[in-house]
């Protein structure tokens, strides 16, 4: 009798409780959270046809690419939103023990990549079609770093597609005419790109969709052969054989959704079958996102808001009804009451803040100089690449090694007097080269070079006007506290747009960042001057010059050489960290073992950079000394052992 009036109450709360949100759906669907914009917002376009147009409930699982296709093949989530078909090791063995399928065909005509040139350029040279032509038309392409030959703006370092276009770039012959660039970072690479268009100057260079860019400046294609896959395959090989030419793949973008799911929720995985945007709507939703700086799920309610006629076709007559009315919309777009007085009603929220974003204005300020004085700033990046960057590379490759590990060798001996560290100095350099990285070490140590000569000529006199005014100093140290606390990482966005990428924006990033302390201990150093020694030479006549020359500087020279110490030690660390601009060197490895999970290839880097920060920092520091202080580390490395 308890058994029926239990199973009676049962059956009267499951009539009376409101429907459940999931009613639609047997559990919760569990999404992986992508961190690329365009997977971001398929996503999002997902999950609101999946909550508001069937009542299912959705989450959202975060997770790298990997674990995410590990889990979607266990059903420890149901959905990935984007998924580049052929792509994943992981997937294809999921798909071929039938855990996973991926279904649809998001992005109409697939995504595509390839060697593009601004439209532009086609234009003003009609011969110019394929990568055929580019003998022809190198001229246009000039490399600021070597104007002997062209450029190609490739990949950045550690990606599979870096690979594939070192190897076009070989088989097509173009690597006698063209350099191979690379720009460090995605983020390097648009910011080239952008500055070429603004300043409507030719760019060779590779870029793929979807992407805001493309949304947002008219790229254009060359043309190659037809693809093929057997070349193409060979092509993926940093060490393969074949002088082979192919096309480049189309890759179908698709959702990966767990087997599980299809059996569970066949309905709306028939949906999301129908799920398809053209290039134009998903470059621009992505170009939108990211100039608006929208979440994927924002930008996802914007695009379904504003384009019902797109996923009416998608879903069943109930569902689109459904999904309008929760989106506060009607189907043919117009928007209802509630949502207008809604949006209204956030708008109007009340805020002790205001609106003061310097965001836009600093954006379209940068914009507006590349446009107008980027042929100046170009032309300061060639005089500086000239004139001091690649002299001194030429100096150091002329060199031998061995005799620059000797020089160095005796320069240590010649600071510290400790013939130990003289021949530590030696052994770690010669491990360096060891290590294959000789060709990186010299580059980083020509633009160290430069940099620390250009922050010593601009620095030292900063610091000794600022000695002698208090008003100058009042003024000046307020920016040395911007320069030194700013992140290092700011300062590369800037010069990137205005010098282009490679050494030159590295130069002056890497100035910038090495100033302060210069300039700080400099100024700090004279005021300490004893005063009575300062009040002695003006007794004996001494002109400010000579007050200067015979006496501050000499009593300020182990704080001025402290000083230096440290610009060296900056310009050393922002020297690896100017390798996401382009600028090779040792920092170029590092980042490569870090996109490419390569913990060997990063160790070895990271060690040479030790190393010379180790020599450098030791032999500066010992130079530094004041000179009774000297005599007692020259004394000291004499003395007996024992």
């Amino acid at each position: 009798m308890r058994q029926w009036i239990a199973l009676s109450l049962l059956c009267m709360s499951a009539l009376l409780l409101p429907v459940s949100a999931s009613a639609a759906c047997e559990s919760p669907i569990k999404f992986g959270a992508l961190t690329w914009e365009s997977g971001q917002f398929i996503s999002g376009v997902l999950k609101y046809i999946a909550e508001d147009g069937y009542d299912c409930t959705v989450e959202e699982v975060p997770g790298a690419g990997p674990a995410l296709e590990t889990a979607l093949s266990q059903n420890d989530i149901q959905i990935i939103g984007e998924q580049w078909i052929g792509r994943s090791p992981i997937m294809e063995d999921a798909i071929a023990q039938n855990k996973v399928a991926v279904i649809g065909d998001t992005l109409k005509g697939g995504a595509t990549q390839g060697w593009y040139v601004p439209k532009y350029v086609l234009e003003e040279n009609p011969g110019l079609r394929s990568y055929q032509d580019l003998p022809k038309y190198a001229d246009l392409f000039i490399d600021p770093e070597d104007p002997n030959k062209s450029r190609f703006m490739n990949c950045p370092s550690g990606w599979t597609c870096e690979i594939f276009n070192t190897r076009l770039l070989k088989n097509t012959g173009l690597d006698s005419a063209f350099n191979n660039a690379h720009p460090g970072t995605g983020a390097a690479l648009d910011a080239e790109i952008a500055s070429a268009f603004e300043q409507h100057k030719p760019l060779l260079f590779y870029y793929w969709q979807p992407t805001g860019l493309m949304a947002k400046y008219d790229f254009a294609a060359l043309e190659f052969p037809a693809h093929k896959d057997a070349c193409w395959q060979d092509l993926l090989l940093a060490n393969g054989t074949s002088d082979c030419v192919s096309g480049f793949p189309v890759s179908p973008l698709g959702i990966a959704v767990s087997t599980p799911f299809i059996k569970s929720n066949p309905k709306l995985a028939e949906v999301f079958e129908q799920v398809q945007f053209t290039p134009d709507e998903l470059n621009g939703a992505i170009l939108e996102m990211s100039e608006t700086k929208r979440s994927g799920d924002e930008q996802a309610l914007v695009f379904l808001r504003e384009n019902p006629d797109v996923w009416r076709e998608w879903l069943s007559e109930e569902a689109s009804n459904n999904l309008a009315t929760n989106l506060g919309i009607g189907l043919d777009g117009a928007i209802t009451e509630d949502t207008a007085a809604a949006s209204i009603d956030g708008s109007a929220q009340a805020t002790i803040f205001p609106s003061w974003s310097l965001e836009t204005p600093l954006n379209n300020a940068l914009a507006s100089v590349v446009q107008n004085y980027g042929d100046v700033f170009r032309t300061i990046s060639t005089a500086a690449l000239t004139y001091l960057l690649l002299p001194i590379e030429r100096l150091l490759t002329i060199i031998p090694p061995w005799l620059i590990i000797a020089l160095v060798a005796v320069l240590a001996w010649f600071g510290v007097r400790k013939i130990w560290f003289a021949l530590a100095c030696g052994a770690g350099l010669f491990l360096i080269g060891a290590f294959g990285l000789w060709g990186a070490l010299i580059d980083t140590l020509a633009l160290l070079i430069v940099s620390v000569l250009v922050t010593v000529v601009i620095g030292i006199p900063i610091g000794i006007a600022m000695s002698g005014s208090k008003l100058l100093r009042k003024i000046v140290t307020p920016v040395l506290d911007v320069m030194q606390t700013m992140p290092s990482f700011v300062y590369l966005i800037p010069v990137l747009m205005l010098f282009g990428i490679g050494k030159v924006p590295a130069l002056f990033a890497t100035v910038i960042y090495a100033l302060p302390p210069l300039i700080r201990l400099t100024t700090l150093g004279i005021t300490q001057v004893n005063h009575e020694m300062v009040e002695a030479g003006r007794s004996f006549g001494s002109t400010h010059l000579q007050l200067l020359i015979w006496i501050k500087l000499p009593q300020a020279l182990p704080s001025i050489m402290a000083g230096i110490n440290q610009a060296v030690m900056m310009s050393l660390a922002m020297v690896v960290l100017a390798s996401m601009i382009g600028a090779p060197g040792l920092g170029e490895d590092v980042l490569q073992s870090i996109q490419t999970l390569n913990i060997g290839q990063g160790l070895q880097a990271g060690t040479a950079i030790v190393i010379v920060a180790i020599i450098i920092d030791r032999i500066t520091q010992a130079f530094g000394q004041g000179k009774r202080a000297r005599q007692k580390t020259i004394k000291a490395g004499r003395r007996p052992i024992g």
